[in-house]
């Protein structure tokens, strides 16, 4: 199969890696791709939002299958899309993706079908969110309702904090459209845990879970981002909790967009938290996670093609999958100033000398022969070992031998796991 998959980060660098490893897999393209996914597919520039544009290059290109990975056209419709000029591919349409596309649709969904979830309000006028908000306590939680790259979200620790977050989003509009609704919602307190799923409408598979860092700093300080690092499995999170998980959260979601009429097919991703209460739902995202792509996939040991194809056939509940016991451990390193202003084009030396760890490229380009910073994420390190104390010096050893000005990542991925 002659197979296209669209995005350009450390997410799209995993799936191409998994894919170039199935036996029905000819040949490999990526719209647009980076550096390092350059090295196992052919890139092709045109980007994510050019829907007309890679339909053409399907077409004209005898592609067989197209995987779309991003969050920004799966909410947009290019599955849609490329079903309607009869171009088979892997993700939810856009009214099934609107699950992660509108977190006040999500929290909506969940209220109505009792699937727990911190207690919220949402708004579309700043006065009245603004009202709310002060008959408040911090910590609170203030989330943009659209897209926003990982970033629309603030965990408020000061009222003054959250104050200026509503601000920002709603009169500032530092995430355009996206901030035109806001979810204000309870501050929860645990062990967070991201749980995927493979899902063909009403089956579920759970992948096996992983724990995102999303702060920029050690200690989990400093704003959100895409996410600094992961790790797999989760030695201190029972697989009674995940199957509570499962029965509680994913199961009925999966069971409430058929019922809604919106079937979801492709990866389910559950960001969780273990409260003292039970299980509870922060977010929902309709796509692989990044970086939690970056240590699911090198666990799995089943062919990822077979499983995507199974999701389009509606067989997934027949398609065995299993998965290695091995642990994983991802280092993200980013640019200088992230997740703010960044620079671009700094040269990145040491990639040459890697062994013993797997290097997925999230914000990379080739300037004359040379591969260089084009993002504010820049490599996701992954070490795999028997456990987290291996996968983890595995993946931090490769971090010390790679280097560009400024380069910045947090020191103590996983270091949860083993306390």
């Amino acid at each position: 199969m002659r197979v296209l998959v669209i995005g350009r980060g450390g997410r799209e660098h995993a799936i191409v890696w998994k894919l170039s490893q199935s036996p029905k897999v000819s040949k490999l393209f990526c719209a647009p791709g980076n550096g390092g996914i350059a090295t196992l597919a052919e890139c092709v520039p045109i980007t994510e939002l050019q829907f007309e544009e890679i339909s053409t290059f399907a077409k004209e290109n005898a592609i067989d299958y197209v995987m779309v990975a991003p969050d920004d056209p799966l909410a947009a419709g290019l599955v849609d899309h490329l079903e309607a000029n009869g171009i088979a591919c892997f993700g939810p349409r856009a009214n099934a993706a609107i699950i992660e596309g509108s977190k006040v649709f999500m929290k909506q969904l969940l209220k109505k079908y009792n699937i727990p979830t911190a207690a919220y309000e949402s708004f579309t006028d700043y006065e009245s969110a603004l009202a709310y908000l002060r008959s408040q306590k911090a910590p609170i939680v203030i989330k943009a309702d659209g897209l926003a790259a990982g970033k629309g979200v603030t965990v408020a620790q000061t009222m003054e904090e959250a104050e200026a977050a509503l601000s920002d989003i709603m009169v500032d509009q530092v995430f355009g459209k996206s901030g035109a609704s806001v979810v204000i919602e309870e501050f929860l307190t645990g062990q967070e845990m991201s749980l995927l799923a493979f899902v063909d409408g009403s089956t579920v598979r759970l992948m096996v879970p992983s724990q995102d860092h999303k702060p920029i700093f050690d200690g989990d300080k400093g704003p959100n981002t895409g996410g600094m690092g992961t790790y797999s499995p989760l030695p201190h999170v029972p697989d009674s909790i995940v199957q509570e998980a499962l029965k509680n959260i994913i199961q009925p979601t999966a069971d409430a967009m058929v019922s809604e009429g919106r079937p979801f097919k492709g990866v389910l991703y559950g960001g969780l938290i273990l409260t003292p209460d039970g299980v509870k739902t922060i977010e929902f995202n309709a796509r692989f996670g990044d970086p939690e792509t970056q240590v699911i996939l090198p666990r799995l040991k089943t062919d990822l093609m077979d499983i995507m194809l199974s999701i389009n056939n509606g067989t997934l509940a027949e398609q065995p999958i299993e998965w290695s016991d091995e642990a994983a451990v991802c280092v993200i390193v980013a640019s200088p100033g992230y997740p703010a202003s960044y620079p671009k084009g700094l040269p990145i030396t040491g990639l040459e000398d890697v062994k013993n760890a797997l290097v997925f490229h999230a914000g990379t380009a080739v300037e004359n022969g040379q591969i260089v910073t084009n993002g504010g994420r820049v490599l996701g390190i992954t070490g795999l070992g028997k456990d987290i104390v291996e996968a983890r010096e595995k993946a931090y050893s490769i971090v010390d031998r790679i280097h560009f000005e400024g380069k910045h990542y947090r020191t103590d991925i996983a270091l949860k796991a083993l306390k």
